[in-house]
């Protein structure tokens, strides 16, 4: 099976987005990836979205030089193990764009991208976003690309809430939606927004905020990172060594902003925009982040509203990591949920 090579990060712009709090970002930048050929008839994209602290590099490996903002050089992506040729989301068939959040330290606008009015960094000036922003910006950016439609969203954790606030947003612009390791509204045993901050402010290269200019704050952000990895299922020696190299690349103040629009996430009211689109919702039964006890009552809930959902439990011991660190698990039912859509 062939693989992805030669992966070139690349950026959206437009000026003037306007956000759900009133205010508006006089330049909104969005980095993203794109793998497979679109049609000529460019009705066979898919869109990727990827999980609370990761980034639009899903598949394949860059090529040297082109990497985005935060991406390790020559690493797989996320989602490798389901995306390329001859994969579950078949790059020989499918057009792919993976796209980095909004409010995410990978390139896109967020904290550590340049305001334009003040030509330093946001920092902790950054606009509060929700996930509908997000779904937003990145309605934008497909349109940029002339796609009049997608043939599916896919994504795990927050992914999966963008994939879910997508079906909402523009009920119909899609044929569906392959959630995984998430839930159509944020789960409570996330943590208080307020403690995350709290932590992050303990760091002595704080500064109120500013310490872009004296070191970052690394040490706090590798073990706020490994905590966190360990939650998500990972063992502690393969933690620490992820959450060292993560910590050189990630910003504490894009952890507050993606954090607080996750928090506020919930379309379980909305299952009736839904229903244009097919559903394939995926979990892990050793999730700890969200809980598995709570998923028939989501699936009952949208089927009840008419929406079409194919509900799937990994049996796998990889925690919150399941449906990409096990994807050979789910990989033919995806496969086979993605050619249903046509």
């Amino acid at each position: 099976m062939a693989a992805l090579t030669d992966i070139e990060s690349k950026l959206f712009s437009a000026k003037d987005f306007p956000l759900e709090n009133g205010q508006t970002l006089p330049l909104l930048e969005l980095a993203y990836e794109t793998y497979g050929s679109l049609n000529a008839k460019a009705d066979n994209a898919v869109l990727v979205a990827h999980g609370y602290t990761s980034s639009h590099h899903a598949a394949g490996k860059n090529a040297p030089g082109k990497e985005g903002r935060g991406v390790a050089p020559g690493a797989a992506g996320w989602f490798d193990g389901l995306i390329g040729p001859g994969k579950a989301v078949d790059t020989d068939r499918y057009f792919v764009v993976s796209v980095n959040a909004l409010g995410s330290a990978h390139g896109s606008s967020g904290p550590n991208t340049i305001d334009p009015r003040t030509k330093k960094a946001y920092g902790p000036t950054f606009p509060h976003i929700t996930l509908r922003d997000m779904v937003a910006s990145q309605k934008l950016l497909v349109d940029s690309l002339g796609l009049k439609s997608l043939v599916a969203v896919v994504g795990p954790s927050m992914g999966g809430f963008q994939s879910f606030q997508w079906a909402a947003s523009y009920p119909g612009f899609m044929k569906g939606i392959a959630a995984s390791v998430t839930a159509p509204r944020a789960p409570n045993r996330l943590g208080g927004l307020d403690a995350l901050q709290k932590r992050l402010a303990s760091d002595p290269n704080w500064n109120d905020g500013w310490y872009y200019d004296n070191g970052g704050i690394p040490g706090v952000l590798e073990q706020i990172r490994y905590d966190t990895l360990l939650n998500y299922g990972q063992d502690a020696e393969t933690a620490k060594v992820a959450a060292k190299s993560w910590a050189k690349m990630y910003d504490g103040h894009s952890l507050v902003t993606l954090r607080r629009a996750i928090d506020g996430f919930d379309i379980t009211h909305q299952y009736d925009r839904l229903k244009q689109a097919k559903v394939l919702y995926v979990n892990s039964k050793t999730d700890k982040l969200f809980d598995i006890a709570l998923c028939p009552e989501y699936v009952i809930g949208m089927r009840k509203a008419g929406v079409d959902v194919t509900y799937v439990e990994l049996p796998s011991d990889k925690g919150h990591m399941a449906s990409h660190q096990d994807a050979a698990m789910w990989a033919p039912i995806l496969a086979a949920y993605i050619k249903s859509l046509g």
